[in-house]
């Protein structure tokens, strides 16, 4: 008699967990979507985005970048990416600044490098920008330090690169960019 209560239940709640497998998280676009799904290199299943390109679960977040445009990561995904963490009154990132925007040159189409200012309002790191040079690649404005907290990065200056794949290659902290350039060759290799 027990088992016919409980099986039904069973058989609901596994009908739910299917159910609810099946959504297209990339374009939900909610908080609660977003904080599952921040473990960088995950090994989770790539995700089809606009019918072509594939986002790996690290990619699969929004901004808006400083100049006040909306960014999909997803449009990262099938290369190497270098995700820079800085902060407008860091002078350690100004010192990091002219190699990560030669490696975002030198690997244009390669490989993708974003900047995620954070600590800071939106006005200094637009200034930071322009006063370093470093306008060739995009820049996230993450005032409320949501693309931080996703890559737990709890110190500005701090490099997360991505392969390919969207798995975590590297993280860390590079003293004036040193060491960034052969990071992503041996990525891009």
């Amino acid at each position: 008699m027990r088992a016919r209560l409980i099986l039904p239940g069973l058989l609901a709640a596994a009908l739910t967990l299917v159910g609810c497998g099946t959504q297209n998280t990339a374009s939900s676009g909610s908080t609660e979507e977003k904080s599952r799904t921040t473990a960088p290199g995950s090994s989770a299943p790539a995700l089809e985005v606009a019918g072509t390109a594939v986002a790996p679960k690290a990619l699969r977040f929004t901004g808006t970048t400083v100049d006040g445009r909306p960014f999909d990561a997803a449009t990262l995904a099938g290369k190497p990416t270098v995700l820079w963490f800085w902060a407008p009154w860091c002078p350690k990132c100004r010192a990091q600044a002219a190699e990560t925007a030669k490696v975002a040159t030198d690997y244009r189409g390669k490989a993708n490098v974003l900047g995620v200012a954070g600590l800071d309002k939106n006005a200094a790191m637009k200034d930071f920008i322009s006063q370093t040079g470093t306008d060739s690649f995009p820049h996230l404005s993450d005032e409320a330090g949501d693309v931080w907290k996703r890559f737990e990065v709890t110190e500005q200056s701090r490099y997360v690169i991505l392969d390919k794949d969207g798995k975590s290659a590297y993280e860390g902290v590079l003293p004036g960019g040193e060491g960034l350039a052969e990071k992503v060759a041996g990525l891009t290799g």
